[in-house]
Formats: structure tokens, sequence, C-alpha cells
């Protein structure tokens, strides 16, 4: 067994609460039986901490006074009971599931759920269900105003990450993710969460304080989004409370909020008997159950329980038909089949029939997506099927049309699903699906050992939401197994189920347009109604791909060198025809292979004196099929199979990426290297993201954000062309002819690494790799000048952008230029602990204090594979007036950092939740991959991470100055204002 070393190192200079620096790192007595990618070297006089004897995690556990510990959450279910989960209910009605997790090692995932939402909101109280989550954070009855975030982050948890909450209409969640957990840790963190549930600082002081922050986060919502999603809500939803209930809430009401009215909603709804705390971590599920009682037992609600509100059902007698003008949206038609929601025993039969509703709807969208790749009416549609906040049972299918025509792309788009619903369809089709959904959950088996404990405590989350229950990985494979088993998935079952998804007591749609169309509702209403049949077109029967079919590659490659790094579990190995492979094999992460390909030279290849069809290649590149095969066929080639292939372009490189499993990633490794060898060029990928990119483009200039989105990159690269959104005119002259001609050399040449890192034998995988890309020809050398990296010049005054939407929205962008490369890991290093502690200075001067923005942020972005072009920036989303009070406040707080240490306090309120964050990334392989990805060609990057965690440890408050001093320059940042176009 190899255990990771990298958090035991961090650990040894980051003391939690009652510790003093220097002494002995917390002993959380937690075992530890996964083996993991291995870490760096320890120091021999570091000690493990003893470990306890682990109870069975099936077993129940011992009695606890005063609990009811029977599973209440399987109450009225057939299925089998997932052991691990222990339950049990107090005296005053609070509930609580917990578990033993150790993934990652150490962490404890904490989860409080308060069954209420918006949808609990009187007219007069809208907003006040998210205004109280707020205020729970600010302050509570045994935290002062602003600490608990200081309290988390000396406990290693990072604010907004780590430590959170989130306001839905049926629902109140407050999320704790406590790294490195002590049982002193976990009691106080339940200690303050129990005091937000019970008694927060609803005061005048508190509620004036919080209020300007919850407009913030309103403001800074994407005004045509939230138009849309509310017009969505209001004509699915009609003569339904959901119709007009938003959590974040209406500005009327959240400024006359006052302290009693907003106790009255907190104590009609945050009651024990509503709430459900949740906990999934690395230490003992009896400690957890005890620490619940201890915390939450005394807690008692005030007056007697109102009775739970009634979401209502579809109305039959409410308008089929809306429609809403987004200029800044593209075209786009969503309909709905609404049936009322009502609660279901979660039973097994339940569970299949369910299964096969889904499988039905995934053959439907299968043959949609496939109309769409042909080319067409239409760009994208979909069918899905969701029980929405407890008020509806909804099928819905949404509509991307390609133009304006969205009468058109609707009527094809019901003409495929009047074909499903008229005429069975194939077994083949039916078993496609089922392979596929089959990997899905035998997968979901396969890697139940490493499924993190934050992920399983949403889960459980999400299960009391729409009530119903977990299962285990396996109970929910082997109900998929029994059902096929039983013959429930056939041709007259799947038609059955496809005419019973689209039946229901209404239907709606609602349509929105660039221009005004006044007879839109008319149209749409029509179009709903037409008769699609002629429109049908006659499904292309695709014939069985074998691997054997792919194009032939040369002859195993021969391993020429094969070299072991022992302090990172690597090794690199080099084969006759250039390919290098970086080998991280380790069971750390069961059945999972992550797969990266790293070819050529990435942004220093690309044409930096025109514009290039380079940004169509995430889109139509890996799209473009292989060989003969087109994406059809290749999609039936690795159904039922975990493979992969993404694209992306990295600084120095282009790669393809995949997360595979141990049975299918020597296939999917072959699948990459028959593209890089014989790359098809389809056009309709091309079109199709020509279409999808032009669709979107007036989106760009609707709100700050989109602005961002669409100008600040290429800004900060001095307005080179290989970086940043091309101009309109560049991507309505993309043709498959030129997207051929600028990527056609790029695949064919320059060298390969490949990274294996998972759950591998490193013989067979050294094989997998000499029958791929060790068996693809001897590439050429990449040539051509390496175009330099540009930064912007300062600038006195900011550069102005403007955007179409909200008058009361602009953004603030400040930024400072530093460096790159992969030899100054150090500067590196120190830059991204500044970041954070800017980051943390700019959220208590903007937010907390002045309430001026919601989330501003501060990264420092290195580029490893560029010799320079980063840079520490520093974003805002605020109100126009509040433009220059962003730039003032960051330039303060930069040139503090540059004129003073921190003190020692707020260093390791950083540096531990940074630390920590490292540990639990550490625990997996994708953190590694990130790492050395260039590794087999710059040992610099190897050196780098070997070096990484003691550098870590070693940064002090000189450290931070000197960096602030050296890169805050005032004489060198570029800041950028997004203020609303005048109108």
């Amino acid at each position: 067994m190899r255990c990771l070393a990298l958090p035991v190192l961090l650990g040894l200079a980051l003391p939690v609460i009652g510790q003093a620096s220097g002494g002995t790192p917390p002993q959380t007595n937690r075992p530890d039986d996964r083996s993991v990618p291995q870490g760096m070297p320890v120091p021999a006089t570091v000690a493990t901490a003893p470990q306890e004897a682990v109870r069975d995690p099936l077993a129940p556990l011992p009695p606890i006074p005063g609990v009811d510990q029977s599973a209440w959450l399987y109450k009225d279910s057939d299925l089998p009971q997932d052991k691990a989960w222990k339950f049990g209910t107090l005296p005053n009605g609070l509930r609580y599931a917990v578990r033993r997790n150790g993934v990652p090692p150490g962490q404890v995932a904490v989860r409080v759920r308060i069954d209420a939402g918006s949808l609990n909101e009187r007219d007069s109280e809208r907003g006040f269900a998210h205004l109280i989550e707020h205020l729970s954070f600010r302050g509570s009855q045994h935290v002062p105003d602003g600490e608990a975030k200081r309290i988390w982050q000396r406990l290693g948890a990072t604010f907004g990450s780590d430590s959170n909450a989130s306001t839905t209409p049926t629902q109140t969640v407050y999320q704790l993710d406590l790294p490195g957990a002590t049982e002193q840790g976990l009691d106080e963190s339940l200690k303050i969460l129990a005091g937000m549930m019970a008694a927060p600082s609803l005061t005048a002081e508190a509620l004036n304080a919080e209020r300007p922050v919850v407009l913030a986060e309103r403001r800074e919502q994407p005004g045509p989004q939230v138009r849309y999603s509310d017009k969505l809500r209001e004509t699915f939803f009609a003569g339904q409370p959901l119709a007009e209930r938003s959590p974040i809430g209406q500005l009327k009401t959240l400024e006359a909020a006052t302290p009693d009215t907003v106790r009255a909603f907190h104590d009609r709804w945050y009651r024990p008997e509503n709430t459900v705390v949740i906990i999934s971590g690395d230490l003992d599920p009896l400690l957890f159950a005890r620490l619940v009682a201890k915390n939450f037992g005394a807690w008692q609600g005030v007056g007697p329980k109102p009775p739970a509100p009634d979401f209502g059902s579809p109305r039959a007698d409410a308008p089929v038909a809306g429609a809403l003008v987004e200029p800044a949206m593209p075209p786009v038609v969503a309909m709905a089949v609404l049936r009322p929601w009502h609660y279901q025993d979660d039973t097994a039969i339940f569970n299949q029939k369910r299964m096969v509703d889904m499988v039905a709807a995934r053959l439907i969208s299968r043959r949609l997506e496939n109309r769409a790749r042909a080319g067409g009416s239409f760009l994208q549609s979909s069918v899905a099927l969701d029980d929405v906040s407890r008020s509806a049972n909804v099928t819905t299918v949404n509509v991307v049309p390609i133009g304006d025509n969205w009468e058109a792309a609707l009527k094809d788009v019901r003409a495929v699903i009047a074909s499903a619903m008229a005429s069975k369809p194939t077994q083949g089709e039916i078993d496609r699906e089922l392979a596929d959904y089959d990997a899905i959950l035998r997968t979901q088996v396969e890697t139940a050992r490493v499924e993190a404990g934050a992920k399983q405590a949403d889960d459980m989350v999400g299960a009391l939401d729409i009530r119903e229950t977990v299962t285990a990985p396996e109970t929910s494979y082997q109900i998929l197994r029994q059902a096929i088993d039983k013959k429930m998935f056939t041709p007259d079952t799947i038609l059955a189920s496809t005419r019973r998804i689209f039946q229901g007591t209404a239907t709606r749609a609602l349509v929105n347009t660039r221009t005004a169309e006044p007879d839109a509702v008319a149209r749409l209403t029509t179009a709903l109604k037409a008769d699609v049949r002629p429109l049908a077109e006659h499904r292309r029967r695709q014939g069985e791909v074998t691997f054997a079919q792919l194009p032939r590659l040369g002859p195993p490659g021969k391993v020429v060198s094969r070299e072991k790094i022992a302090e990172l579990g690597l090794e690199k190995v080099t084969f006759a025809n250039g390919t290098r492979l970086l080998l991280l094999a380790n069971d750390g992460e069961t059945a999972r292979v992550y797969l990266r390909v790293r070819f050529g030279r990435g942004y220093d290849a690309l044409p930096a004196d025109r514009e290039s069809a380079a940004w169509a290649a995430d889109l139509a590149l890996v799209a473009g099929g292989i060989g003969k095969f087109d994406q059809g066929d290749l999609d039936r080639l690795t159904a039922g199979r975990r493979m992969g292939m993404d694209f992306d372009i990295d600084d120095d490189a282009f790669a393809f990426n995949a997360l595979s499993a141990p049975s299918d990633y020597a296939d999917n490794l072959r699948l990459m290297a028959a593209k890089l060898v014989a790359p098809r060029w389809d056009p309709a990928p091309i079109n199709r993201a020509k279409a999808a990119m032009l669709a979107g483009y007036d989106g760009f200039d609707s709100s700050p954000d989109g602005v961002l989105g669409h100008d600040l990159e290429r800004l900060l690269r001095d307005g080179d062309p290989r970086w940043g959104t091309p101009p309109r005119e560049a991507i309505q002259a993309t043709t498959p002819e030129s997207f051929k001609a600028l990527w056609a050399p790029l695949l064919a040449s320059g060298p390969i690494e490949v990274s294996i890192f998972g759950d591998v034998k490193a013989d067979e995988a050294i094989a997998a790799v000499a029958n791929s890309f060790g068996a693809v020809p001897a590439r050429p050398t990449a040539t051509g000048p390496v175009p330099p990296v540009r930064f912007p010049a300062h600038v006195a005054t900011p550069v102005v952008r403007t955007h179409t939407g909200p008058a009361d929205q602009a953004a603030a962008v400040i930024v400072w230029p530093t460096g790159g490369g992969s030899a100054d890991d150090r500067v590196r290093n120190r830059l991204d602990v500044l970041a954070q502690v800017f980051s943390d200075r700019l959220m208590d001067q903007l937010r907390s204090k002045a309430g001026a923005s919601y989330s501003p942020q501060v990264a420092s972005q290195w580029p490893v594979g560029l010799p320079g072009g980063g840079r520490m920036i520093a974003i805002g989303m605020v109100a126009p007036d509040k433009v220059d009070f962003f730039l003032t406040t960051a330039r303060a707080i930069a040139a503090d950092l540059a004129a003073h240490p921190i003190g020692a306090d707020e260093l390791q309120r950083i540096k531990r939740p940074m630390a920590q964050r490292l540990a639990r990334m550490a625990s997996g392989n994708q953190f590694w991959m990130q790492r050395l990805a260039g590794a087999a060609y710059d040992p610099q990057r190897v050196e780098a991470t070997q070096r990484l965690a003691q550098d870590f440890v070693s940064i002090g408050p000189a450290d931070i100055q000197a960096v602030a001093a050296k890169y805050l320059r005032p004489d060198t940042d570029w800041t950028l204002k997004v203020v609303p176009r005048a109108k």
C-alpha cells in the first residue's frame, strides 16, 4: 500500500485551532486502506498517526439514549437499505443520516437541509428564504458577525467552495466540507451550524449590512437569462406558486424586509422537524451521530408547526404558449408536457418503470442529435424527464433553430417525436441506449470505493428534496439488470413509454425571438398542433462497427528507454518513433484510467498575425470523424464502453483527453491514435459549429460578463488573434476547406506525449501505447518561429467597453503582468498564495463591508508552457457608480501588500485552506496529470512537482511581500471597465 505524503508534509506548518505553530500535527486516528498515487518524499522524522480499529461499516451503531435509530428514509420502500448510512431521529424531530467515507482522506462533508425554500414564502416575503441563508452565515448565536468564515478558514475550509449555502424553491441547504477533520473541529463546526439554524443574527444591524450583498447578487445575475427563466416558469407553471417564486426574490420585498418580518419567516420554517443533518466523512459515524445529538438536540421550534404549503398542479385551462423578445439570446423554443407531481413510494418497480421512460427519452434524443448532425433546420434538440420542485412531473423538449426560422425547427423536432410515437423502435436502437445506461450504472459500482463523501452527501440531499431514497450502486445496477431480465425494454414497452411521456394535463411552449414578432404566440400555438407526419425522415440504419475497421496503424512500437522517477512513482517511457509516455500506475481510484495525449505546439503553432479557424476545433475537430466513420459510427463503436476524446489547446501543446476504464483504455488509445493518423474532414460539424457560434454572438454584449467573455482574453494578449473570440466576420469566413488547411498539418506534426494515470498495470499500459501511438509513423518536428506573448501597456485611465444589458450592471478589471514558464515555480507558488490573500481582503472590503460586489475574484494565472503572459487579475461585478471604488480599493490592497508583511494569523487562514485543497487534489490522479503535463520533454516540471510541498510550507510573510512589491506595481497595471451603453 502506498500513501500520499503531500498532505502530511503540508500539514506540518499549518496548525489547527488550539495548536501552536511548530507543534505536533493533529492525529485524526483515521485509517486509510486506499492505495493512492505516490506523493512527495516524507522526512524520516514524520510519524504517522496511530490507526484505530474501524467498526464494520455495515453494522448498526450502538444505541444512543433518546434517539430513534430506525431507518426513516426507507419507510414505504422495498429497496434494500444501504447499510453504510446510519439514521436517527432526535426527540425534537430533527433527523440525521451519517456514514463513513474516506474520499478524500481526512475530509468530512456536512449538509444541513431545511425543508423550506422560496415556495414557502408569502407574497410579502419574496426572497426571504435566500436572505436568511445570507444572514445565517453572517452571524448567529455562537459566532459574532463575520467570524464563521475565519473559524472555518483556520480549520482549512475555503469560503465559497468548502463553506457555502444554496436556496431553491423547495429547500435551503447549508454546506461544509471540513478537510483534515478532527473531533474538536467537527464539534465546533456543528455547534456553529446549529446556532445558524436556531438563532441567526436577525438584527437591524445585520440586515442592513447583508441586504446590499443580496441586492448585489440579484443585480449581478445575467439579465437575458433571468428574464427567460422567469418567463419560462410563468408559462409552464401558470396558476401555480412556482410561476412567480424565484429564490432571488423581488426588490420591493427585500428592501421592505425588517428584523421582525424576516424572523417570522425563520420561526415558521426553521424548525428541527423540518431539518435533516447529513454527514459523510472520514471519522466514526457513531461520533457523527453523537455530535449531531449534542449540538442540535436542544433546539426547539417556535410555536406550532405550520402545514406544508400547497404547490398546486398544472392547469389545463392556462394559455398554451408564450413569447419573449431577447435579442441577446439565440432563438429557442422550449416545450413541456406537464403532469401533476405526486409522492410515489420509492420501490423497485417504480424505479424500473422510470428506467424504461428514461431509455425512451434517450432514444428520441439520439435521433434528434443524428438529425441535427446531418444538417437541417435545428442546431440542437433533446428530450428530458424531471420532477420540478414537487410542482409537476415534466417532459421537456428544447429546440435551438439554425437562424431565425424557429417554426420549421419546431416542426422538424415534433416530426421526430411523432415518428417515435407512431412506430416501434428497433431492438438494436433500444440495446444501444441500454448499453450506455448499463455502462453508467456499472461504472458507479466499479468506482464506488472512491466515490467522494461530498457527492454522497449531495445525493442524499437530492433524494430528500424529491422524497426518494438512496441506494448502494450495486442495488441500482441490479434493479436495471432485473428489469432487463424481465424483458421490460422491448419495442412494445418503449413505444408505450414514448406515448406516455408525451401525454399529460397540459402542453406548454415558449419561444424567444431576436426581434418582436407580434403574432409569435399564435404561430407557436399553431406549430404545436400542425400535422408533422409528412416531415418525418427515413432513419439511417447504422451497421455494426468494430475496432478492426479503424484505419490501420503500423507495427507495435519498440521501447528504447524506461526511466523511473521513484519519488513520484512515475515512469517515463520512450518509443522508437519518438513518442514518450508518462505512466503513473496506481489503484488509488478504482476502475478509473485518465488519458491525456499532448501533441504539437499548442498556441505556439497557431497564426499570431491573422484570424484562423482555430476557434472551431473544440466543436468540430473530434466530431469530424475518423477514416470512413462519422461521429454516429464512432458513437456506435464505443456504445457501452467508457471511452472518450475531448480536445483542448494548451499553452505549448494540443491535447486529447479521456476518462476510461481498465478494460477500455487500450482501445481508447487506438481511437485517439487513429484520429491523428487518419482524421475525417466531415463538413457538417464545421457548419454546425459556425451556426452555434453565430447563434450566440449577439449575446456577448448583453451583459458585463458577456463582454468580458468576448473581449477580455484578447485585450490581455494585446490583440493577439490566437486568443479570445474572433470577430463575427472571421467565423462567417470559416469553411470546411480553411478548417482542414489549418488542422491537417497540425495533427500530423510535432512530438507526442501520452499520459496514463490510474488503475492499470505498468507493462499492459506500455503495450497499449506500443500498439497505438508507438505504432504511428515518426512525425516531423514542428517548425517555425515562436510568436511572442504580449501584455498590454499600462493605461492611466481604464479601457472602456459597453454592454446593452441592465443600466445598474458594470464590471471592473485590474491586471498586473507577471511571468511564465516552468523554471520559476517558486515565484508561481508565491503568486498563488498572494492571489488568495488579495482575494480574501477584496471580498471583505467589497462584499462584507461595502456590499458593493457579491463575488469579487482575484487569481494568479501563470502559463507553464509559455515564456510569459502570466498575470494577477482582479474582477468585480459592480454598479456603474462603484467602478472607481473597486479599482481604488484593489490598488490600495495591492499597495499595502507590497509595503507591509501580512500577519501570521491572516497567512495561516489563507495557507491552511490552500494546503488542504492541495492535499485533497493530490489524493487523485488528475492533480498529478495536470502538474506533470509536458514533463516527458521538460524535466523542470518534474522538479517543480517534487519540491512543491516543501516550497509551499516555506512561504512566509516576507515572501508574499516580495512578490507583491515586484509585480503589483502601479506603473504596470492595466484596467478595464464595462459600463452600460448610452441609450
